[in-house]
């Protein structure tokens, strides 16, 4: 671009050059970053009210509630077999021709009489009443109901403690990023100060031409590096909006109190892992728990069934079809039923030693989860201990490095130091405020895998 009555050629020219594009890169960036996480100003969030969100909105954990519902349904379903079972049947029967049968002649022994009995229209509607008095399979419900509920629920537990952890880190990558902004913004400001002195001390001849070329380029590679975090935000806040089940459509805004996160980074790191804690842990217990009581369903499978009823017949008769329901005969009785299993092909015994080698199954499984659980406890602790250190480094390398870009800016508006210094001070400093910030997001979000490693995430309160 060349502007008008300026020599593009010229030093002078060079610079102006540079100030316009500068700017309106400053404007178009400033327009793209206002714009980026196009949120509605009036709504603003906090981390306890985005996992509170989470909890009424998130499609996971809606899903594991109304498995919840479905599971006591299903045991409901499973016991109504102890409650009176009552059906009404009835049919309809025409003979053709009636049933032959055969009776002793009296006046004559040995020979039998032929003769057809029986009416030839017949309806017959039947009252049933069933009522199970022992049955393995209904036992087996009702010792396994309880554990099923706690199934159901210990895994929404899961699914509520794996949304504090999302929207958590969630939260905080998203903060990263804004604060790097801000941050980025400073830098740039420094940065086009900088650019403004280079240029007055090169046209008082104090400097030559390459420090203020060197002030642009930095002023560039900051502002590159503002518009990068700014599309950033986008992504970031789709993924808070993901684990929060918030309408994507919609926008909001973080509310976040930095020196209260600086508090809560505090965690005591001598308390001891207590395996029972972590809900795996309890979900595999009742796991084992359930397939206990199947082991012994198959066991008690040899005890017979035993059942009673009482049927009442209202039975009508009448050889004219038309007169079929004139009158009536009805008649009722009453007994047991038992069902005793006396040989299955080996099924029984079958079934008991494959569910024994799937408690065995089990038992290996809880060996291999503590061993896992183990691991992340230890990977998030060194995690944590290690960041935790690096942000003390960090705090404090942040304010001497403020500390030795003021002296050297005013070294270099002195004429004492090279510009040189000024871009290893300013890099130093933007280094070391960045790093602040990333070791402190992600100490909170360590601290976060902590938690979860030790099973010491809340959730009852939401």
């Amino acid at each position: 671009m060349i502007l008008k009555g300026v020599n593009p050629l010229s030093s002078t020219g060079i610079f102006r050059s540079l100030i316009f594009i500068t700017g309106l890169l400053a404007i178009n960036l400033n327009t793209r970053a206002q714009a980026a996480p196009a949120s509605d100003s009036s709504l603003y969030l906090t981390l306890d009210q985005c996992v509170d969100y989470a909890f009424k909105h998130q499609p996971a954990l809606a899903q594991s509630n109304i498995n919840i519902s479905i599971t006591k349904l299903t045991n409901s379903i499973a016991l109504s077999g102890w409650l009176p079972q009552v059906n009404l049947t009835g049919s309809i029967t025409h003979y053709n021709s009636l049933p032959t049968n055969f009776i002793s002649d009296t006046a004559h022994p040995g020979t039998p009489i032929r003769q057809q009995t029986g009416v030839v229209n017949t309806s017959i509607p039947v009252l049933s009443v069933t009522q199970a008095i022992f049955s393995p399979s209904l036992l087996y419900a009702a010792k396994s109901e309880r554990f099923y509920v706690q199934q159901a629920e210990q895994i929404t537990d899961s699914t509520k403690i794996g949304l504090v952890s999302d929207v958590s880190k969630a939260f905080y990558n998203l903060l990263l990023t804004l604060e790097q902004i801000n941050v980025l913004k400073e830098d740039t400001a420094r940065l086009s100060k900088n650019l403004s002195d280079a240029y007055h001390q090169y046209v008082g001849g104090i400097v030559d031409m390459t420090d203020y070329q060197e002030a642009a380029i930095s002023l560039n590679n900051s502002k590159a590096q503002l518009r990068q975090a700014s599309e950033n935000v986008i992504p970031l806040y789709a993924t808070l909006k993901q684990f929060m089940g918030y309408p994507p459509a919609d926008q909001f805004n973080v509310s976040f109190d930095t020196v209260q996160m600086k508090r809560d980074i505090g965690f005591d790191t001598t308390q001891q892992l207590v395996f029972e804690k972590r809900i795996e842990f309890q979900l595999l217990q009742t796991n084992k728990n359930i397939q206990h009581q199947l082991t012994n369903y198959y066991g008690m499978a040899f005890l017979p069934t035993v059942s009673a009823f009482f049927n009442y017949n209202f039975e009508f008769e009448n050889n004219n079809f038309s007169s079929l329901y004139a009158n009536a005969y009805p008649y009722s009785y009453l007994g047991l039923t038992l069902s005793l299993p006396i040989f299955t092909g080996f099924a029984r015994l079958e079934n008991i030693r494959k569910s024994k080698l799937q408690e065995q199954l089990l038992d290996w499984s809880q060996v291999s989860l503590k061993s896992q659980i183990y691991t992340e406890y230890t990977t998030a602790l060194a995690n944590y201990r290690g960041n935790a250190y690096n942000l003390q480094m960090m705090q404090e390398n942040v304010a001497m490095a403020r500390n030795v870009y003021e002296i050297v800016t005013l070294q270099y508006q002195q004429g004492v130091v090279a510009y040189l210094n000024v871009i290893t001070a300013e890099e130093n400093l933007i280094t070391s405020e960045i790093g602040y910030l990333n070791a402190l997001f992600t100490v909170l979000s360590n601290k976060v895998d902590l938690q979860k490693a030790m099973g010491f995430i809340t959730y009852n309160n939401h």
